[in-house]
This record gives structure tokens, sequence and C-alpha cells, in this order.
């Protein structure tokens, strides 16, 4: 079985699959597998990968909101939703269900690791489906702002249609010719030295769908380290951040059939104090 797993997991080096049969860590149905064990074709066997080293985010999870049914939470720039290749601890899923002691709390949606603001948690998992069909079915009003060169040339409000693509196993997505399949409402909030706020109201949910607009308006937002250009920096490297804020939801509740309407409590460090400036109150 040894000489069948350095085979079947070519990236994990021969010597650590020995490590971890020396360390009763790899187990079949009848419990810790022996180094020498016998090949058996159709087996099963359990083991717990090695978790990544990973660099800690030194930002907080503000709490907007919590009740018996969710938990609505302002994520920082730099932490990922969801555990996902090399960020499993320094994620907004596990950080929460370890600090509010919820080991069944799941995301109802997901926010882009660099992309701040609003984020929603189901705290039962027998209702999770009904929050996550909301986002699936674009039930969920959201809104957005950021912070990117003000263009006076550029008329706006505007309404950007495109087609997202977006492979498996390649960072960016792009824009290719077809039927639109993304959405967005651009809106100038202000304007002030050069810089404006922006207002992205997004009808569809593609990956990176407002940073492309942007970016295709000729105004990218600021800090964006994949649109136009490709700079792939450090996972240390906390400077700058992308000036995008997830900064309201809006929504029916299918478990309990109340208006519900969330509002961040940060803002853009490129535009001190602007979080929700112009836009209505929470309810």
């Amino acid at each position: 079985m040894r000489d069948h797993l350095v085979e079947r997991l070519p990236r994990v080096p021969p010597e650590r699959i020995d490590a971890m049969l020396r360390e009763r860590l790899i187990v079949d149905a009848a419990g810790p597998l022996a180094p020498d064990a016998p090949y058996a074709p159709g087996a099963y066997l359990w083991f717990h990968r090695d978790l990544p080293v990973e660099v800690p985010v030194p930002f907080g999870i503000g709490v907007v909101h919590r009740d018996e049914h969710l938990v609505v939470v302002d994520k920082p720039h730099f932490l990922a939703t969801i555990p996902r290749g090399s960020h499993i601890l320094e994620t907004a899923l596990v950080r929460l269900r370890r600090d509010l002691g919820l080991p069944e709390l799941s995301a109802a949606h997901r926010l882009d690791r660099m992309t701040a603001g609003l984020l929603m948690f189901v705290v039962a998992r027998d209702e999770r489906g009904a929050y996550q069909t909301l986002f699936r079915d674009r039930l969920v009003h959201k809104t957005y702002q950021a912070v990117a060169r003000h263009d006076p040339d550029l008329e706006l409000p505007r309404t950007v249609r495109s087609r997202i693509v977006k492979e498996r196993g390649i960072v960016r997505a792009t824009e290719v010719p077809g039927e639109p399949n993304a959405e967005t409402l651009v809106e100038l909030l202000e304007v002030r030295g050069g810089l404006g706020r922006y207002l992205l109201t997004p009808r569809t949910g593609r990956t990176h769908q407002l940073r492309l607009h942007m970016s295709g308006l000729g105004v990218p937002i600021l800090g964006d380290d994949f649109y136009p250009d490709l700079d792939e920096r450090p996972l240390d490297d906390f400077t700058a951040p992308l000036q995008l804020l997830a900064s309201t939801l809006e929504f029916t509740d299918p478990v309990t059939g109340r208006p519900r309407r969330f509002r961040t409590r940060l803002d853009l460090e490129s535009w001190p104090a602007s979080a929700g400036a112009g836009e209505p109150a929470a309810g």
C-alpha cells in the first residue's frame, strides 16, 4: 500500500508518506495502516492532509449582525471567505466558527479575498439551502463602493454588459465576444482630488465582474493587481488593498419572511468616512 500511495500522490514526498505511516496517521476500515501493509485493491484509506504554512492576516472581522439564523460580518481585505488552496485557517469561515463557537456555520455566498465588506453566514445547517438559493437566484440586492481615477469624459451612470469567462486554474477572468452574461450599473457618487467614488450594482455575479467592468471603462479600481495588468503580490504584502467594498445587502428573509437590510461599517482607506454616504441607512 505504501508504494501505491507514493504512485497515486505524486505531490507528496515519499518520505512524508513514510512518516505518516510510522505515526499511524493513515487508516483503513480496520484502523491504522502498517508501513508494510500489502496492497489491497478497492480498499478505502483516510488521512488528514498537512495544512499549508499560512501567513496570518493581521485584520479582524467585524460582526455587523447576529441572530439565531444569520451572522453578517465585515470581512477585511486579504482574508479569504472559505478554505481553499493555500488558505485554510486564515479564512473568514474558520475564524468565525472558532471565535463565535458555531461549528455548523456556513457561507451563504463569497467575496474575493481582496474585496472587503459585507459577508453573510448561515447558523443552522438545515437553513443553509434557503439562504444560498437567494444568492443563486439573484434575489439579493447588493451594492459595492469603489474608488478609481475620475474621467470627466466618461458618461455615467451607465449599465455595462459583457460576456465574462473564468477558466479553472487561471487566476484572471476575461471578457470575450458573445452573448452578455454579466451586467453592472456604474454610478459616480463623488469626485475628490482626481479620484471618483463609484457605486456599483451588479445584476449578475460573475467572477471579478466589477473589477473587469471598471477596467473596461478605463478606470480600473485602485489597488487592483489583476486588471488591466497582472501583478501577483506576495501573500504577506498587506499594503495598498483593492479599493472595493461590499456595502449593502438587501433581501426578504426566506425563513422569517422579514425584510432584511445590512450596511457595512467599513471605509475605504483612499476615501475616509465614505462608507454608506449617499445611500439610505440600514433597516
